[in-house]
């Protein structure tokens, strides 16, 4: 019986290989975690919206 190969001697390409075949699917739903941003933390684009509407209520 041919003896198995310790993965950390395996070639690189060999070990991408293995750990493809045994990734599994996600059907279409993304694993990265979202998390809405919260409303009273730091936005560069609030503070100009709000700036400019400011500006416009001046003029």
């Amino acid at each position: 019986m041919k003896q198995p190969v310790p993965l950390n001697k395996q070639s690189k390409r060999a070990r991408r290989a293995y750990h493809a075949a045994r990734r599994g699917s996600w059907y279409g739903l993304s694993p990265v975690t979202r998390v809405v941003p919260g409303r009273r933390g730091y936005d560069r684009n609030r503070t100009k919206r709000t700036d400019r509407k400011m500006a416009a209520a001046e003029l």
